[in-house]
């Protein structure tokens, strides 16, 4: 079935060379940076951190060089992210935007959107979020209510988002919202750039576990958006935003994000674990090379211009249950010694990633949004 193969994908030569000169730069930027800190992956921002990495070239690395690219390889790309997430860098602050907010633009966006918007993504200038999910369409988000009418020069927008990750530092948001009638359905969708500073657009940020604040609440009452930032043809949303989804779903980010306690657990197990501990290694680096190369194989896909939006939904789900299951696996077998009331980096990497990984598997799409995208493709419904 074509939207379950997962051919191998090996990275090329010029890809592997990359890789050490990516570690030194890391090596350098982020010495002395806390464990638990590097455990935020890509969910910690800096904003000088994305432009000396824009500087570097590695952001828009595979846009063309009239938008700010570096017409480099997909498969660099892959690198240059492995790298960051493993290193546990602050990439939050361009990452959507790199990720897919530019790619999207690049596919359906206009001349002058591409030109305002994504040279200044790809030198680390700009955070984008995603508005899509909403109260009562979230799963279903073809039920979207958020509506854009039409006035004169653009439109006026009025709803709600939710889930909506950066929202609070986000300089631009790329919203689903009904353009056309409700009984549309798929068809009533379209997208709109819409500026975070515009008037009646209001942020409430959502407190996790830990205080922090990665999701959003986003209110717009009648939101004046120009004509101009209509992404696309109007009533084209709902077949952007599968295309969009296929880039968010499909990256080493989606099995990396608690890679920082694996690593710390073995630190403190050193040369010595015990039998259970040797297991738990075993059976956690055996899942991790195994979504590794299925991860590859997509980014094989996305490089020879194919649609990989089954295969990136089955990387999706199998690498979040990843990383909802390192942190508890590995508090199963803490040490005696461990006290997650304590200061010590692996106990306080192993709390933090306890409290914020129940949501890795809302973030991109719910498990059961993409296990019926899966079912569909196997013609179970």
């Amino acid at each position: 079935m074509p939207g379950f193969d997962f051919p191998p994908f090996d990275l090329p030569p010029e890809a592997q060379a990359l890789r050490g000169e990516v570690r030194a730069f890391l090596a350098e930027e982020l010495a002395g940076k806390p464990a638990v800190e590097r455990a935020r992956s890509w969910s910690g921002g800096s904003r000088e951190f994305s432009r000396r990495l824009g500087a570097r070239g590695w952001i828009g690395m595979t846009w063309p060089r009239k938008y700010g690219g570096h017409e480099r390889s997909y498969a660099e790309r892959y690198v240059v992210i492995e790298e960051l997430l493993v290193a546990g860098a602050p990439v939050g602050s361009h990452w959507v935007a790199d990720r897919q907010s530019g790619p999207l633009l690049l596919r359906f966006g206009t001349e002058e959107q591409r030109q305002r918007l994504l040279p200044r993504i790809a030198r680390g200038e700009l955070c984008f979020c995603i508005g899509m999910s909403e109260p009562g369409a979230g799963s279903d988000l073809a039920a979207v209510r958020t509506r854009a009418r039409r006035v004169d020069g653009g439109w006026k927008v009025s709803g709600q988002k939710i889930w909506t990750s950066n929202a609070q530092h986000a300089d631009w948001m790329i919203a689903l919202v009904r353009t056309g009638d409700a009984e549309q359905r798929h068809a009533g969708l379209s997208q709109l750039l819409i500026d975070m500073k515009t008037a009646g657009v209001t942020v409430k940020p959502i407190a996790n576990l830990t205080g922090e604040s990665h999701f959003n609440e986003v209110f717009l009452d009648d939101a004046f958006v120009p004509e101009s930032m209509l992404i696309g043809a109007e009533g084209d949303g709902w077949r952007q935003v599968g295309a969009e989804l296929a880039y968010e779903r499909s990256g080493p980010e989606r099995y990396l994000s608690s890679i920082r306690v694996l690593l710390e657990f073995l630190r403190v197990v050193g040369d010595a674990p015990s039998e259970a501990e040797r297991l738990l290694i075993g059976e956690m680096t055996a899942r991790m090379w195994t979504l590794r190369q299925m991860s590859l194989s997509v980014v094989g896909k996305l490089a020879a211009g194919e649609n990989p939006a089954v295969a990136a939904a089955v990387v999706k789900d199998l690498g979040t249950s990843l990383e909802q299951d390192i942190p508890r696996a590995v508090q199963a077998l803490a040490r005696p010694d461990c006290d997650l009331s304590g200061d010590d980096p692996f106990q306080r990497t192993l709390w933090y990633l306890l409290q914020t990984s129940p949501s890795f598997s809302l973030r991109g799409g719910t498990r059961e949004i993409l296990r019926g995208i899966i079912a569909r493709e196997l013609g179970l419904r």
